[in-house]
């Protein structure tokens, strides 16, 4: 797993510093070293649960499977749980090492931005729940609350950062951020409702966001801006394209019907599930970047696509090709699926999760003092 993880972050750096716009060299740079730093964390992480990963007198392996059979003893697994889930969590942008990702989806070209964040960002998400979660069960109890914090740090600041980006691209770099945290912060949460809600989450952003960097690429391709101050009414000149935005839009902000919808209220259902007041205060925060997305979606809706033309050369642009609405009409079919019936896709997810979901909940058992 490692080695594949690896060999999907170091092609970005060719990617975005050779076919990259603007300070590319810098982006490239920043996002492998930083991606590099939590890799070496990782291999920490790696290296102890392998040498704990057996009894006295058993032989040693990097086999998931067997390694979860034996309970590595707790005090290195408060030890290397910071490691794992701090290394994967660069790649899913957890604050505050999420900085690398806004610059990186901003000197991207359009297809690497649709990859990077629809698929590359969700391997930090599984590293930390298949990884650092399944075979360091007890400290991951034990610490939730730290990292909890630093998710919800992640979700709310993401949206408030958008809010304030005039660059499409950054805009919805920021959301990536905020949506990728909501994935981290229902890992944490450990009971089978936020997890399901968390991979749903995986699975909607990564259409959502393709989609928005899709039509962000299309636009730009025309207007040749991709600040949204110098462009405006382009919904009469490119009505197709103006359509799909809104309804990418509408399914980040959470409406019911979209993908979005379902994960979201999936995760926080099962996060307010925990009685005690800090849960349900983080959740209460976490809710609210519903709003905040709300508030930068609707800005970009109407700076963007509504008002007068700005500029008499858009007047002149044309709308999507045949070859376009394919492309974003497959992906908006997605995103309506999803959220129009979405027991298909739970009730999948919900049998690959019962081996964690029973790990998990044998150890909370213990913790509270039940023998097995």
């Amino acid at each position: 797993m490692f080695l594949f993880y690896e060999l999907a972050v170091i092609p970005m750096y060719l990617l975005i510093g050779i076919w990259g716009t603007g300070p590319r060299e810098y982006s490239a740079m920043k996002l492998t070293l930083m991606l590099m730093g939590g890799s070496a964390l990782i291999m920490v992480g790696l290296l102890g649960i392998y040498f704990h990963s057996a009894a006295p007198g058993g032989i040693f392996t990097f086999n998931f499977v067997e390694i979860s059979k034996y309970q590595i003893p707790i005090e290195a697994q408060r030890f290397f749980f910071p490691f794992l889930f701090v290394g994967f969590g660069v790649l899913g942008a957890l604050f505050p090492f999420h900085t690398w990702s806004p610059d990186g989806h901003a000197s991207a070209p359009t297809a690497v931005s649709m990859l990077h964040a629809g698929v590359l960002m969700k391997l930090g998400g599984y590293g930390c729940f298949r990884v650092a979660m399944f075979l360091l069960p007890e400290a991951a109890h034990e610490m939730a609350w730290i990292f909890i914090i630093l998710t919800s740090i992640s979700v709310v600041y993401g949206a408030f950062s958008a809010v304030v980006q005039k660059d499409l691209k950054y805009i919805n770099a920021y959301s990536s951020v905020s949506h990728c945290g909501l994935v981290l912060f229902a890992i944490l949460m450990m009971n089978q409702t936020a997890l399901n809600g968390a991979i749903i989450q995986m699975i909607s952003h990564g259409i959502m966001t393709a989609l928005f960097f899709a039509l962000i690429g299309m636009i730009y391709g025309r207007t040749h801006t991709r600040l949204i101050n110098e462009m405006g009414g382009l919904m009469k000149v490119m009505p197709f394209l103006g359509v799909c935005y809104v309804i990418a839009g509408l399914a980040s902000l959470g409406l019911p019907g979209f993908s979005g919808f379902v994960a979201e209220m999936t995760i926080f259902v099962g996060a307010f599930q925990h009685p005690d007041l800090f849960h349900r205060v983080v959740t209460i925060t976490a809710c609210t970047s519903i709003v905040i997305t709300a508030v930068y979606i609707l800005r970009v809706v109407g700076t963007l696509l509504l008002g007068p033309i700005k500029n008499d050369h858009y007047l002149e642009l044309t709308d999507a090709k045949w070859h376009e609405r394919l492309s974003v009409g497959v992906l908006i079919f997605a995103i309506a699926a999803i959220g129009i019936a979405p027991l298909w896709l739970s009730n999948m997810i919900t049998d690959g999760l019962h081996p964690i979901i029973n790990k998990l909940g044998l150890v909370s058992m213990n913790l509270l003092g039940f023998n097995f």
